[in-house]
């Protein structure tokens, strides 16, 4: 089933008829019902509230070449948030934490003209990424943003659903950007999983609703990285940040994602593989976000680096460098 997504939400009247408007007539005596005790007979439960300041940040460290780089330990990084050094209080460098994906395809005819090579190229990205711990949402955008199969760890739902993508002739871009980054951080989730948003487009948006700043502002506040597989060639705007490719490079730059080129269909498929590759190679660090009083809200950012300059010559630390304190990081 395709769930069309907006935007904005319409709020659902349920209308029910009175009970009494369907009993039937009394015919005799009915037996004494044994009534629940009223609510002052209740004794009062006390609400735990539960706050977590945990923040999980993903992060690539890769030599010049690219490649990924092991062995590096939570000793070997120094963090800051707005400029005030954090202790790290989690660190992971298997990367078997959680992901959860929305893998969002372009299903405007300027980019989904060859249906096969492309759902061949998504079901091999999901079979070789999907682990038992792991959730992919499936979404297209064209003229409107569809769900197409809602989280979960089945491959062939995935499969299935790649099957009944509509096809459009609009790019609604920064809207399915913004409704895949509410639907991360709407959907129950194992605590500290990474939030990813897999693209596939020529990155023009062609729609009149949504803006790239508030797509970039729903990813950091539900903490997603943003992947960006651009199909050229491009109608880029020279000059300009936010039009055609530009967009989507900036998108990665600032959740701390990547982006790869496609010059050929052909290329999809090694184009999955290196994102499947890049969310394996990951390190987590988590630290206890700061309390500020009144100000605990806000764009917090962070920043990262190797303590050994030796080490911070040699590598690149990729990772995302904001988040919104208002909501759970």
């Amino acid at each position: 089933m395709i769930q069309r997504l907006s935007a904005i939400a319409t709020p659902l009247l349920l209308l029910c008829m009175p009970f009494a408007a369907m009993a039937a007539p009394q015919q005799s005596q009915p037996a004494p019902i044994e009534r629940p005790p009223i609510a002052s007979q209740i004794p009062e439960i006390p609400t735990i509230h539960v706050e977590s300041r945990l923040v999980s940040v993903a992060l690539n460290v890769v030599d010049e070449h690219g490649a990924p780089v092991p062995g590096l330990q939570a000793a070997d990084f120094e963090v800051t948030e707005d400029n005030r050094p954090q202790k790290i209080a989690f660190f992971d460098r298997e990367s078997t934490t959680p992901l959860e994906i929305v893998l969002a395809i372009d299903a405007s005819e300027s980019v989904f003209t060859d249906d096969r090579l492309e759902r061949d190229a998504a079901k091999t990205f999901v079979k070789s990424l999907l682990r038992p711990q792991d959730r992919i949402d499936l979404m297209s955008f064209s003229d409107n943003v569809d769900e197409l199969v809602s989280f979960t760890n089945d491959a062939r739902s995935i499969d299935s659903g790649l099957g009944r993508i509509p096809h459009g002739d609009a790019t609604a871009l920064y809207d399915a950007v913004y409704l895949a980054s509410q639907r991360l951080a709407e959907a129950p989730s194992t605590g500290g999983a990474r939030r990813v948003i897999v693209l596939i487009t020529d990155g023009e948006n062609t729609t009149r609703s949504g803006s790239y700043d508030s797509a970039v502002e729903e990813a950091e506040r539900a903490g997603a990285m943003i992947y960006s597989l651009i199909i050229v060639p491009v109608d880029a705007d020279a000059g300009r940040d936010t039009g055609g490719e530009h967009a989507l490079i900036q998108m990665a730059n600032d959740t701390g994602g990547k982006y790869y080129y496609v010059e050929d269909k052909q290329d999809l498929a090694p184009a999955f593989a290196h994102v499947s590759d890049d969310l394996r190679t990951e390190y987590t660090v988590g630290y206890y976000a700061p309390q500020r009083g009144v100000d605990f809200s806000g764009l917090r950012h962070i920043h990262m680096q190797l303590k050994d300059p030796a080490l911070a010559a040699r590598y690149h630390l990729r990772y995302r460098t904001a988040y919104y304190a208002n909501r759970q990081p």
